[in-house]
């Protein structure tokens, strides 16, 4: 079956699924294999449970005509994804980057959706399943599209863009995060530059942080030209600075050559500032008001676990525990660092990915955390064990031993940072205070 053949059966079905236990009636399943299952003998149950039609490529299990016999089930689904694209004659803003993706994806989201039918990418749907799942879930009715793009290694990020062939761009910063897979600081440079590489290629637009030397660097060594910069300086397209950070932002952000205007948002930590002015920059640029881009700023409320403050009834939580690597650590310590508050507690689990470099870069935050203005400093994972030393500091194997001694010894009227890879499950902490 040709993609033009399989697309005419999408138009008809037009809910994709990869999860037997998700299925949508009247929707296409695609059978995926992973290291662990072949989706394959999933098939005949996604029909039964009311799926239109399962794609499968695997000859054994094509039962019936609903059971669509191709090649390669992957390979299908991202080039069904790039034909339905191909139709779709809307922006598509693609968005990368070690830290802030999700954060800054789901501003700008909440920004344009003042003035325009938006979608965005849903949840963690940022890899080579997910992004042709989200393509695939866009409408006609849809007037811009905001396509988050995560990777770990070279050539992923090309392969994204090219499923879903974004007219802007946005790098959100290069940091130290999967350094096991991209091979480097170096790797990092090359494989999110993959984005101004097709931006480039195509003519796009790219929206640039003018306060990072090296996403100038990477942006003149492409020689992209269609540049819109934001960032703290008096002269970016969008410039703000930070108000009050108390634990909330607010911030006056201005047009170049404009007046200053503020905005109170729900985020904490310095470091979303640039997120934020991401936003303002992309809202202006596609044409909203003040009033609209103030409205989507104020209006985003964070609640996947990023940046995210919770109050208990004795303390206040820095919920920062869906992710973690070198760069994003330092900005989440030295922003409790510099907040005020009478007791001032650490929690911090392993960095993930980081392959040889983990232990240098573990003990680096270490040492930062020591240098910063707190009260207590708690390390959990064998990683952070493996550093221990003579420090005022407290360190657990792992969670397990963390969650047994918080239980017997609670800490309270705290503001509280919990920060650590998504494999530490910390979340798991947060009951305890």
């Amino acid at each position: 079956m040709t993609i033009e053949e399989l697309y005419s059966i999408y138009l008809k079905h037009p809910v994709t699924s990869t999860d037997t236990r998700k299925i949508t009636p009247g929707s296409i399943f695609f059978a995926l294999k992973g290291d662990k299952f072949d989706a394959n003998t999933f098939a005949q149950q996604a029909i039964e449970a009311g799926a239109a039609y399962a794609v499968i490529d695997n000859a054994e299990y094509q039962t019936s005509d609903k059971l669509i016999l191709v090649d390669d089930v992957l390979t299908t689904l991202q080039n069904l994804a790039k034909y339905h694209r191909s139709q779709l004659h809307i922006p598509f803003i693609g968005l990368t980057g070690s830290n802030g993706k999700t954060t800054t994806k789901e501003l700008i989201n909440s920004v344009l959706s003042q003035h325009y039918n938006t979608y965005a990418t849903q949840g963690n749907l940022n890899n080579h399943i997910g992004v042709p799942l989200t393509v695939l879930a866009i409408t006609n009715d849809i007037e811009i599209a905001v396509v988050e793009m995560g990777a770990n290694h070279q050539q992923e990020i090309a392969l994204l863009s090219d499923i879903c062939q974004p007219t802007h761009g946005l790098i959100t910063n290069i940091g130290k995060a999967h350094l096991e897979g991209f091979g480097g600081h170096e790797g990092v440079k090359k494989g999110k530059g993959e984005l101004y590489d097709y931006l480039q290629l195509h003519h796009g637009t790219a929206f640039i942080n003018a306060g990072s030397d090296v996403l100038l660097a990477m942006a003149k060594e492409r020689s992209l030209t269609d540049v819109i910069d934001y960032g703290t300086g008096e002269n970016n397209s969008v410039s703000g600075e930070i108000i009050e950070n108390a634990p909330f932002l607010k911030l006056k952000w201005k047009l170049k050559d404009g007046a200053y205007h503020s905005v109170q948002s729900k985020l904490t930590g310095a470091y979303n500032l640039d997120n934020i002015l991401a936003a303002i920059c992309i809202g202006h640029y596609f044409k909203l008001s003040i009033d609209e881009i103030n409205r989507g700023i104020e209006s985003y409320q964070p609640s996947n676990n990023r940046s995210q403050i919770v109050k208990t009834e004795t303390n206040t939580l820095i919920c920062d525990y869906y992710n973690a690597n070198p760069s994003s650590m330092f900005v989440a310590i030295d922003n409790i660092g510099k907040l005020e508050a009478k007791h001032k507690v650490l929690i911090l689990g392993d960095m993930f990915e980081l392959g040889g470099e983990s232990p240098a870069e573990h003990a680096a935050v270490i040492t930062k955390a020591m240098d910063t203005p707190a009260n207590e400093r708690i390390f959990i994972g064998s990683q952070f064990y493996a550093q221990k030393g003579e420090t005022n500091a407290i360190f657990y194997q792992n969670a397990e031993e963390a969650i047994s001694a918080l239980q017997a010894v609670p800490i309270k009227n705290s503001v509280i940072l919990i920060k650590g890879s998504r494999g530490m499950a910390l979340e798991r902490l947060t009951g305890l205070f």
